[in-house]
């Protein structure tokens, strides 16, 4: 129950965010990012914590303000420049792993808000995102639980099986087409495929965050979210797709377009 109240709560949040763009977009994901490294400095850092989040947290905070201004080259400058910064502060032992970490949350700054800034398909290419992670994670889910058959990574995630993993695809992609349709735009076989490319992502980042998780012992993020753990253990297929996401469109329609650049083709 805590779970289904958790994400009733959540999602329109987020739907909301996409929606209205702009300075709430990226302050909306500033304020996630910065959560997000909150705990994985909190799983990974030990007692180089302190300097290396507030370290983190300011590079974020600009790297946000940059984008808000459509500096994309700026915020990724500082983005590096911060990185540097963390794995100088960080003991040798964990210098990687805190380096990574800021890493990974500018990740879940920077590309959906690249995304979001195309004005002809920021909002399309968000929900695109948003259905085909939410879609796979909710049939993996259910199929796994109600099919089972071979674990897909025992080691990192025990729970999770091959019948999972394929219903969980087949959803996202289904879901990715419909967004496609219903927003009018063409190549549904070409929507397909990248739906298909990201769920698959979509679960791989899922199982790397878990694997990251075993490593230092821990079952959840946090307790950020009821029901849920924490930020981190929701939004790591999001970070994982639409990282991979972004870099498609960048790579197909370059900065000035890279929604349009994932969805029309």
């Amino acid at each position: 129950m805590l779970r289904i109240v958790s994400s009733l709560v959540l999602a329109p949040v987020a739907i909301a965010a996409a929606y209205f763009g702009g300075y709430v977009f990226t302050a909306f994901w500033a304020i996630a990012a910065v959560l997000v490294l909150w705990e994985w400095d909190t799983l990974v850092c030990a007692h180089d914590r302190n300097a290396v989040l507030a370290t983190g947290a300011v590079t974020l905070a600009g790297s946000g303000i940059a984008l808000a201004f459509d500096g994309a080259g700026i915020a990724i400058a500082f983005i590096g420049l911060g990185v540097l910064g963390v794995a100088a502060l960080a003991s040798r032992v964990r210098r990687i792993w805190c380096a990574a970490g800021l890493g990974y949350a500018a990740a879940l700054l920077i590309a959906p808000v690249l995304l979001r800034g195309d004005a002809s398909f920021g909002f399309i290419a968000i929900l695109f995102l948003f259905v085909i992670v939410w879609f796979t994670d909710i049939a993996a889910y259910f199929v796994g639980r109600a099919v089972g058959g071979p674990k897909l990574m025992p080691r990192a995630s025990p729970n999770k099986t091959w019948s999972g993993a394929i219903g969980g695809t087949i959803a996202g992609v289904v879901g990715g087409v419909i967004v496609a349709r219903q927003s009018g735009v063409s190549g549904l076989a070409a929507a397909a495929a990248v739906a298909f490319v990201l769920s698959v992502v979509s679960q791989a980042g899922d199982l790397a965050e878990s694997a990251i998780k075993r490593q230092f012992s821990a079952k959840d993020a946090s307790q950020l979210i009821p029901g849920h753990g924490g930020l981190m253990d929701r939004l790591d297929g999001f970070v994982a797709a639409a990282t991979a996401g972004a870099l498609i469109g960048l790579a197909h329609g370059g900065f000035g377009a890279p929604a349009r650049g994932l969805m029309v083709w």
